[in-house]
């Protein structure tokens, strides 16, 4: 799910993409497997409550 990203996230860097991309990003990777054993990859949006993301310093 972390190749599907055309971002960095977290422990997920790319080096292609080293920034986060918040815009068209900021959702949950959900992976399923279809009856034929296929893998499925949908996504779901994150819904903040509490605390915005923020840029992490390293």
């Amino acid at each position: 799910s972390a190749l599907t990203r055309t971002e960095s996230r977290g422990v997920h860097y790319r080096e292609d993409h080293p920034r986060r991309d918040d815009a068209d990003w900021l959702k949950h990777t959900l992976l399923s497997r279809t009856a034929g054993g296929a893998c499925e990859v949908r996504f779901k949006p994150v819904v903040i409550t509490r605390f915005p993301p923020k840029e992490r310093v390293y």
